[in-house]
């Protein structure tokens, strides 16, 4: 029996970070799930993290146990540089992709500090994104579209994450209403 057969794979997050008038949002579902089983719909996946004093927000999508290794990673990195978060992002993504433990996680995170926005991979990436939205996760393409489709009309910043992640649970089955949803603002 193949390693998929035997754990067929944690699913089940959409996160979006989106920035406009004077706001960064960063927003995300609830739901994890086991193959086709919905084992939590309740899950928090956006999280506000302080170091240094200075608020950093971050959502994640992958391995709940991989993220929280790399928010702890970030943090560490965000205390050894306060408010340099670009620097931040780049020293974990470095270790991500180089140390040998790390290389293994299964995650990618969405993080702002207000200025800032980024998508962080294990593949060494650390992106801004355009028309400032980033999204992540199962349905993070349905979001990503929703939201860009959004982002011109008379909607806030929060009122676009809301409605775009609305869009990709009705699309998504590893997707649902259940928001988490955390506010910057935009510096």
């Amino acid at each position: 029996m193949s390693e998929q057969e035997r754990f067929p794979g944690w699913h089940g997050t959409t996160i979006i970070g989106v920035r406009k008038g004077g706001k960064v949002v960063v927003a995300g579902d609830g739901q994890v799930s086991l193959g086709q089983t919905v084992i939590k719909g309740t899950a928090r996946k956006v999280r506000r993290v302080s170091p240094g004093g200075k608020d950093v927000v971050c959502g994640f999508a992958g391995s709940t146990a991989d993220a929280f290794t790399l928010l702890e990673r970030l943090e560490k990195k965000l205390e050894a540089a306060p408010g340099q978060l670009a620097r931040a992002c780049v020293e974990l993504a470095k270790d991500w992709r180089t140390d040998k433990y790390l290389r293994n996680l299964e995650a990618m995170l969405i993080v702002t500090d207000g200025r800032e926005l980024f998508v962080i991979t294990g593949a060494g990436d650390v992106l801004e994104p355009e028309h400032d939205i980033a999204a992540i996760g199962s349905g993070g393409n349905f979001a990503l579209a929703a939201a860009r489709a959004l982002i011109d009309t008379d909607l806030d910043a929060e009122a676009i994450a809301r409605k775009a992640l609305g869009i990709a649970a009705e699309i998504c089955v590893y997707t649902n209403g259940n928001l988490t949803v955390e506010s910057l603002d935009a510096r």
